[in-house]
């Protein structure tokens, strides 16, 4: 693809010209509506009034790719039929590997409304809206990635009262081949540097726009502090670039993340550069994570993670001793790539043994400060961030594992000791357990700690069964 200069208000990313750009969502401004309340009346009045010509149903794979089916509906009750009821797809080529056999392998999307959004880079207008995954029986097909999160986080909701939150921070490297105006990166020294000293700072702007136009919430972006010269193995330049997510219940905290990659990719594609997740693209350079802060609702409040005497609360207890105990089990779903080893031996900012802490980058939990007014309280949530991830994981999986583990901490009989054992302020460097090294560790941890991620039905059997064997063959 021939490369050319990146345009922040290309034509078919053309700026929302309203006067009132809030809410963020275009589709919320247009309908008048929050999204939960967005009905099929609504999405067709969208159709006709804005000339959409396909709808795109958009769902998430076993593979934790996102997928599409679209339709050009001939009139209206087709349009209404594809909304209300959603198509049939093949299950067994979506979730084969998660063992859904070819000869039972009808399944149906169905579409959930509320997920609207039109389509930013189409070629011709089209509505994508969300779907979930059902059998023939008409329940939520068990080995969907989506039915697995949402069951994880009702099931947490139901057994210990926490609607569990989570914001994804989405690291990522822009690559293009030199030119004459770049001249100033320099390897680790990116992290929120301005442009001219970066060049993607533009596309990234423009993702983030596009994310609040999609209905995306956004905290932050910024550049980060990964730089890699072009040379004679690879002609392009790296840097490397973060967008933080703002918090959402776990389901939709896992789509948020699936469709930021989604936009990123298409942002370069269009750019005629690349767009890479790779946790680590060079040996030696920082590598990309996908870091998720945690935050349990109660009563609609979110929960502080350190009471005013200085020891954990409850809820956050139960998260962190869930998490130290199946860390390894967990990077079956959030460390799925060879290179994810490489980022946690290295030695730059990503753990490499199991303990947590406050404050500390390097430690796999990590209790981060948050902004506060003059008299001291803060002014966003408190959150449990998870440093464990990265740019291969599914997130779906992960949140529906991060869910299951934290069911499972509330009844560590021994919680008290494993936080004391597993703290860095307890903890020498030699002497905390180290994050798996292969494939055949993680696996092996799975094998060991499946029940809590089967607990509830969440995670079939057969699900683990096939996961622990794939990576074993690794």
């Amino acid at each position: 693809m021939t490369e050319r200069t990146f345009s922040p208000v290309a034509p078919s990313l053309a700026f929302d010209s309203s006067p009132n750009p809030l809410p963020a969502c275009r589709l919320a401004r247009l309908i008048g509506k929050e999204p939960e309340e967005w009905t099929v009346d609504d999405l067709v009045r969208i159709v006709e009034g804005l000339g959409i010509r396909l709808v795109s149903l958009m769902h998430v794979g076993g593979d934790g790719w996102l997928k599409t089916l679209d339709f050009a509906p001939g009139n209206v009750r087709h349009l209404r039929e594809v909304l209300s009821f959603g198509e049939r797809a093949d299950g067994s080529s979506l979730f084969g590997g998660m063992g859904v056999p070819v000869i039972a392998s009808d399944v149906v999307l169905r579409p959930r409304l509320s997920t609207a959004f039109i389509d930013p880079f189409a070629t011709y207008p089209t509505l994508v809206v969300f779907c979930g995954h059902y059998g023939r029986d008409g329940a939520p097909l068990p080995e969907s990635p989506d039915t697995m999160v949402r069951r994880a986080f009702d099931r947490l909701q139901r057994e210990t009262g926490v609607e569990l939150q989570a914001l994804g921070e989405v690291e990522f490297f822009l690559g293009k081949r030199p030119e004459e105006n770049d001249i100033y990166g320099a390897a680790e020294r990116g992290y929120h540097a301005s442009s001219p000293f970066v060049f993607g700072e533009a596309l990234r702007r423009r993702a983030m726009v596009l994310l609040t136009e999609i209905g995306i919430p956004v905290k932050y972006g910024h550049s980060e502090v990964g730089y890699i010269q072009a040379d004679e193995v690879d002609p392009r330049i790296w840097e490397q670039h973060e967008i933080e997510l703002a918090l959402q219940p776990l389901p939709q905290a896992a789509d948020s993340v699936l469709i930021t990659q989604w936009l990123l990719r298409n942002l370069a594609r269009e750019a005629g550069w690349r767009c890479s997740f790779e946790p680590v693209l060079r040996k030696g350079h920082a590598g990309s994570g996908l870091h998720f802060h945690l935050s349990p609702v109660i009563d609609g409040v979110h929960q502080k993670h350190t009471r005013a005497d200085g020891q954990l609360d409850t809820a956050a207890k139960w998260l962190i001793a869930g998490l130290v105990r199946y860390a390894d089990a967990l990077m079956a779903f959030g460390n799925r790539t060879s290179t994810s080893f490489t980022r946690l031996t290295q030695a730059k900012e990503a753990p490499s043994a199991v303990t947590w802490g406050r404050y500390n980058r390097k430690a796999l939990i990590r209790l981060p400060i948050v902004a506060s007014d003059e008299e001291g309280r803060s002014v966003s949530p408190e959150t449990v961030e998870f440093r464990l991830a990265d740019g291969s994981a599914h997130p779906h999986l992960l949140l529906a594992g991060i869910a299951q583990v934290m069911v499972a901490g509330r009844g560590f009989e021994d919680m008290e000791a494993l936080l004391e054992r597993t703290s860095t302020l307890a903890t020498q460097p030699s002497a905390a357990t180290p994050v798996p090294r292969m494939f055949s560790e993680v696996a092996e941890g799975l094998r060991r700690s499946r029940q809590p991620f089967e607990e509830g039905g969440v995670f079939p059997p057969h699900v683990i069964d096939r996961t622990v064997d794939l990576l074993a063959a690794l």
